[in-house]
């Protein structure tokens, strides 16, 4: 009896525009409401600043500026899902957080060649359950720490 490829991954997901993305449950903390996010000074576009959760300064980074998406404005749909990687703990703002669902990693398909946006280069891989597609993130790219190194506040420019 063998549980190889047939396991489960079980993935938040959430829309950018009109497209459906998820990630990894096991990499995600909690999903809130957009509260006020205070800019710090100095650090990348996509970077919109800190939030105060629960005691906790916590970055908040633009998945629509990070996929070089245009912005827009904040609803109650919108949601901070905060993700962690590593010991790194992130808000990512997204248009709305819809479901969990459960995909089978053989269901998996690596992401199309040409995909044509800045967004290609965070995607892990591709899903479809039905008629829905659904682009899973590849959070270490996303959350690259180089180009999050000012994050601490203190800035490596200038």
């Amino acid at each position: 009896m063998t549980e190889t490829a047939a396991a489960d991954l079980k993935l938040i997901v959430f829309q950018l525009k009109e497209k459906e993305y998820a990630i990894p449950v096991n990499q995600v903390r909690s999903i809130e409401k957009v509260e006020h996010i205070t800019r710090v000074p100095r650090t990348a576009g996509f970077v919109k600043g800190v939030i105060n959760l629960r005691g906790v300064v916590t970055p908040i980074i633009s998945l629509r500026s990070r996929f070089n998406l245009e912005e827009a404005e904040y609803n109650e749909h919108s949601r901070v899902i905060i993700a962690v990687l590593d010991d790194m703990e992130v808000g990512l703002i997204v248009d709305s957080a819809n479901d969990v669902i459960d995909v089978n990693l053989e269901s998996i398909e690596p992401p199309p060649e040409v995909i044509g946006s800045e967004e290609a280069d965070f995607i892990k891989g591709v899903t479809k359950i039905d008629k829905r597609l659904f682009i899973l993130i590849d959070l270490e790219r996303v959350l690259n720490p180089e180009e999050l190194a000012a994050r601490d506040g203190q800035g490596i420019a200038g």
